[in-house]
Order: C-alpha cells, then sequence, then structure tokens
C-alpha cells in the first residue's frame, strides 16, 4: 500500500492579483496561498511532505471540461491592455482578470493533475495542491466566482481518460455551490458530487435554483448529485459532522469510488467574510479522516476558497497533518444539529431516497417539510418554520449528533489507522498494549485474547482508574455486556449483535441488533455511520476500547473499517481487543 502524503505548491501562483476596485473580488488575493504554504513550513508539516513540482496544464487537459472557443479568448488574455482586460472581464460574473492569470490557471489546473498522478501511481497515498486561481465555479465556457478553469472537473475527467477510474467522488466543502462542478457532471453516473453549501432559500450567491437539495441529477446522473444547502449562517462542527454522517457518508461507501477528489473551501470555517459559519478549523481534520478510508486511501484535496487568512491557514495545516496520519484534536463543545441543519439533511435523505439503498429506510420523512422558502400571503414575511419528527430515542446525553430517528431505527434493525504507529511485535497481553499507550509509546494497538469479555472488562476499569476521563467501549457480541454500566456517565457502552439484548440497565448503554438472517456490510455500516460514530463524537471519550466477543458481527475488512472510524475520536487512542485461540498476539492497527 502506498505511504506518504503529497504537498503541491509554486509561488509562481501567487504572481496575479486584482488591478482595479471591485469590492466582491478584492477578497481574491495572493496571500491566501503565502500564508497557507508558510504555515505548513512553520509547523514542520511541508517538509513531512513529498514536494511535487508544478507543470503547465496543456490545451488537452484544458478541453477535458472546457470549449475550444473559450479557452482560446482567455489565451488572448495575457496581450491585453488593462482596459480591454477589465471589458473581458465583464462578460462573466464575479470573476477578475490578469495578464497572468492564464499561466497561474494553467498552473493550478496542473498541479491537480500532478496530484492525481501521484496517488493513481501510488508514489503517494494522498495529498493536497495549494492553488490559485479556485475552480469550481467555472463552468465549459464561462469564467465565475474567482475561477477561471474547473481544476477538480479536470482532474476528474483526467483520472477517468489516463487512469481508466470508473467511480470518481468529489467532496465540495467550500461554502459556495460549486456549480460548475454540478454542471459538468450532471448527468454522468460515474462521478458522484457532493456539496454543502451557504444557501439561505437562493437568497445567497450564486442565487440558484440548481443549488437547492431537489437538483439530484439529470437521466442518467439522477442521485449523483448531491446539494446540502444551510438556509441559515453560524453552521457549526456539529452541523458538519451530522452531514457527513447522515448523508455523504453512506452513499459514498454505497458508490465504492476509486478516487476521491475534494474541493476543499476554507470559507466554510470561521471568521471568514464570506460564510459567516461557525465551524473551527480543526474540524477539517475530522472531514479528512472520515474520507480516508474511501477508495482505498486515494484522496486528493485542491484548494478552493478561503479569505479570512488566520483560520484559512490554520484549517489547511489541520488538514493536511490529517493526511499525514497524525491524531485529530478531540473535538470539543459538540451538542447538537440546528434545527435548520436537521431539516436539510432530513430534504437531501428524502430526495435520494428512490436512488440509494442506504436511504430506503427514511419512508418517515416528507419530501418537502420547510426547506424551500414560503411566504405568507399576508405581508410577504417568510411563514414559520415546522419542527421535525418527535424525538423517540432514549439515548445517552451528548448524543446530538444523532438524527432524530436514529435512535428508533438502530436500536433494532432489521431492513428490507495509521501506517506510522511503532506497535512492538512482542507478544503482550491487554494491560501491557494499554500501558503503552498511556505513557505514548503507541498511540493504538490490536490484542488477541482467549477471552474478549473478560479482557474488555478489566481494561475498562484500568482505563477509568488511571488516566481517562471518559471510555468509549463499542462491543461486536451477543448477551451481557462485559462491564457494568453506570449512569454517571463516565462509561458508554455501543453493543452491536446480531440477538436482542434482553435488558438495558443504563442510558449509557445503547444496543443494537443486527439479525443474522438480513445483516450485511450494508446494515452493518449503516449502524456504525449513523449512531454509533456519532455517538462517539458526541461523548468524547478518553480512550476508545473495540471488543469482539461471541457472535461478533463484523468480518475483517468491517473490523478495519470500524478501526480507523473510531481513531477520529479520543486522539486516536483506541485500543482493539479480538478473541482468538492463542494465548497473546499484537498486531498493528491500520
Amino acid at each position: 500500500m502506498a505511504s506518504g502524503t503529497a504537498l503541491v505548491y509554486d509561488e509562481e501562483m501567487t504572481r496575479y492579483k486584482l488591478l482595479w476596485v471591485d469590492p466582491v473580488c478584492k477578497i481574491e488575493v495572493p496571500e491566501r496561498l503565502t500564508v497557507s504554504h508558510a504555515a505548513l513550513q512553520q509547523q514542520g508539516l511541508a517538509e513531512r511532505c513529498v514536494t511535487l513540482p508544478v507543470r503547465e496544464a496543456t490545451e488537452e487537459d484544458i478541453l477535458l471540461a472546457h470549449s475550444e472557443e473559450y479557452l482560446e479568448a482567455v489565451k488572448k488574455t495575457p496581450f491585453m491592455s488593462l482596459e480591454d482586460l477589465m471589458t473581458f472581464t465583464q462578460q462573466y460574473g464575479d470573476v477578475y482578470f490578469h495578464p497572468n492569470i492564464y499561466h497561474c490557471a494553467k498552473l493550478a489546473i496542473g498541479a491537480a493533475l500532478q496530484l492525481v498522478d501521484s496517488v493513481m501511481t501510488g508514489q503517494v497515498r494522498n495529498g493536497m495542491a495549494l492553488v490559485r486561481p479556485p475552480g469550481h465555479h467555472s463552468q465549459r465556457s464561462e469564467a465565475n466566482g474567482f475561477c477561471v478553469f474547473n481544476n477538480v472537473a479536470i482532474a476528474a475527467r483526467y483520472a477517468q481518460k489516463r487512469y481508466d477510474v470508473k467511480r470518481v467522488l468529489i467532496v465540495d466543502w467550500d461554502v459556495h455551490h460549486g456549480q460548475g462542478l454540478q454542471y459538468c457532471f450532471e448527468e454522468d453516473p460515474s462521478v458522484l458530487y457532493f456539496s454543502w453549501h451557504r444557501y439561505e432559500h437562493q437568497s445567497f450567491w450564486p442565487n440558484l435554483p440548481d443549488s437547492d437539495y431537489d437538483r439530484v441529477g439529470k437521466a442518467g446522473g439522477a442521485g449523483f448529485n448531491i446539494n446540502l444547502p444551510w438556509n441559515k449562517v453560524g453552521m457549526d462542527n456539529n452541523d458538519y459532522l451530522s452531514a457527513f454522517f447522515h448523508v455523504l457518508l453512506p452513499v459514498a461507501y454505497e458508490f465504492c469510488p476509486e478516487l476521491v477528489l475534494v474541493s476543499a473551501g476554507f470559507d466554510s470555517a470561521i471568521g471568514d467574510p464570506e460564510g459567516h459559519m461557525s465551524a473551527t478549523p480543526d474540524i477539517f481534520a475530522h472531514l479528512t479522516h472520515l474520507l480516508m478510508p474511501l477508495a482505498g486511501g486515494k484522496l486528493c484535496l485542491v484548494l478552493e476558497g478561503g479569505y479570512n487568512l488566520t483560520s484559512l491557514a490554520q484549517s489547511v495545516c489541520q488538514t493536511v497533518q490529517t493526511l499525514l496520519g497524525d491524531p485529530n484534536p478531540r473535538p470539543s463543545g459538540l451538542s447538537a444539529p440546528c434545527e435548520s441543519a436537521l431539516e436539510s439533511i432530513q430534504c437531501v435523505r428524502a430526495a435520494h431516497r428512490q436512488y440509494w439503498g442506504c436511504f430506503k429506510h427514511a419512508e418517515d420523512l416528507v419530501l418537502e417539510p420547510s426547506t424551500k422558502r414560503r411566504k405568507q400571503e399576508a405581508g410577504g414575511e417568510e411563514a414559520s418554520e415546522q419542527s421535525g419528527p418527535e424525538e423517540t430515542a432514549d439515548l445517552p446525553a451528548g448524543d446530538g449528533l444523532i438524527a432524530r430517528d436514529a435512535g428508533k431505527r438502530l436500536r433494532n434493525v432489521d431492513p428490507a489507522g495509521s501506517p506510522d504507529e511503532a506497535v512492538p511485535q512482542s507478544l503482550g497481553n491487554a494491560f501491557e498494549l494499554l500501558d503503552k499507550i498511556v505513557t505514548k509509546k503507541v498511540r493504538n494497538g490490536l490484542a488477541g485474547v482467549p477471552d474478549a469479555h473478560a479482557a474488555a472488562s478489566r481494561v475498562v476499569q484500568r482505563a477509568l482508574a488511571s488516566f481517562a476521563d471518559r471510555v468509549l467501549l463499542v462491543y461486536l457480541g451477543d448477551g451481557e455486556v462485559p462491564v457494568e454500566v453506570g449512569d454517571d456517565g463516565r462509561l458508554l457502552v455501543v453493543q452491536i449483535s446480531s440477538k436482542e439484548v434482553e435488558q438495558r440497565k443504563s442510558q449509557y448503554h445503547v444496543p443494537v441488533c443486527l439479525r443474522k438472517a438480513t445483516r450485511s456490510a450494508t446494515t452493518f455500516l449503516h449502524a456504525v455511520l449513523s449512531l454509533a460514530l456519532p455517538l462517539a463524537y458526541g461523548f468524547d471519550p478518553g480512550l476508545v476500547l473495540l471488543g469482539a466477543g461471541a457472535g461478533a458481527v463484523a468480518g475483517g475488512a468491517e473490523w478495519a473499517l470500524l478501526a480507523h472510524l473510531f481513531q477520529g475520536v479520543a486522539c486516536g487512542r483506541t485500543l482493539a481487543l479480538l478473541q482468538v485461540n492463542r494465548r497473546r498476539a499484537e498486531i498493528r492497527l491500520t
């Protein structure tokens, strides 16, 4: 398996700027790149990456997503006077041209393609390209929104053409809708495009009805365009994680991409003058971590927006740290998604229910609860929003990242790592491995034990007594859980079993039944993404313990995925216990 993280950057892409007064375009400045790269250098992250040279894209590359007429027009801009540039710019929306921008735009594309080459050939496992101009608004024959050419669209088409990639996932977490990406792929089922974006019922730029949740794609591409509109500002970490847990990740795993491209716009972070959102930079570490198991780790991020230089630089660093395999910071202050975010999530799931198996269970969701702007007949004011479905799950405090109906659906489901971790090779029992985690000799590990039930009990007791403020036990197996679960909130047990649990003794014991007759990888994944993982983030443990005993419902691939996903919490401190016949064994989590 490939290892290493690529970083693609060339200072040449800073050598264009706005040459006249434009209140809209003045925020797109060269410093967006220089401060981001300087921060990576200052934190020692740049030197840990594999530095890739930047090449200019060819005209053949550009024509993968743009018309020949548009390319010929842009090619003339290096020879235009200032007056001609201003006139040329006026035919497009919210963009500016400069004599050097054509050259820089070719470098931006070339950087994205170099990154795709390095990942697809196995030179590196993942990487990030720091580029400007950005690209996701640019359309086949149109510059738009600071974007000249569509870097990520071209990268996707390039991967399909050169490497015969059959399925590409594009995740656009920029605060603006990437309508250029949508238009490029809306009839193409080989590319799944997901975008969340500030929308406010079409009152926010680019002010398009095409940006709403009900625009799901066209013809053969129906279902492969997922728009999640944010209908108010101030969306925070809770809302972003909930969108991943309940919309993006279930579809992404069902789609099973061979390459993941991220339109990494950090104007969705706190402090940005465009986004006005409240998500902190560390959330991008978690979002990146959640995407890393997809496509065998083939993950390429390409910079889009981000106009608060402080939050931009911090967000870029958090993202690259995660790509390098560093532990994610512990999430703080997580509670619940806001009502507006929850409604948007429900609308998306309902609109896509007919296309994706992971949403088939969402029959209690209505297509039009209240996300469309509706005016009262009298006075023309916005109608009050109706509330979502009543909460039905009796789940512990701190479970707010779970959709309101998740507890009801998953209490009885029956539907129709890091390569740099140095875990010692010598045999050792679970206590020895726990001590290594406590003393930071290793970050995580997996131990084979003769009795997972008994081992889990002892490890939990020792962890709570010695160093962990809270412990999360994810137990795969039937029968009684191995520990007493109290109501003090220090231990949360999520039990995934193949049989009904006879008695739930505490609100901190969450049983999930996956019956043998209908159990599948899909149902297991749904239980993890929609319930267990949101609970883990809300609980914020100091240690995650994964235990598999009699009747465990996960196979090898599922267990590996479980191990990776739960390393996103507790700063990666994860101990897995597997019941084996041999007395003692230790291997590394990946």
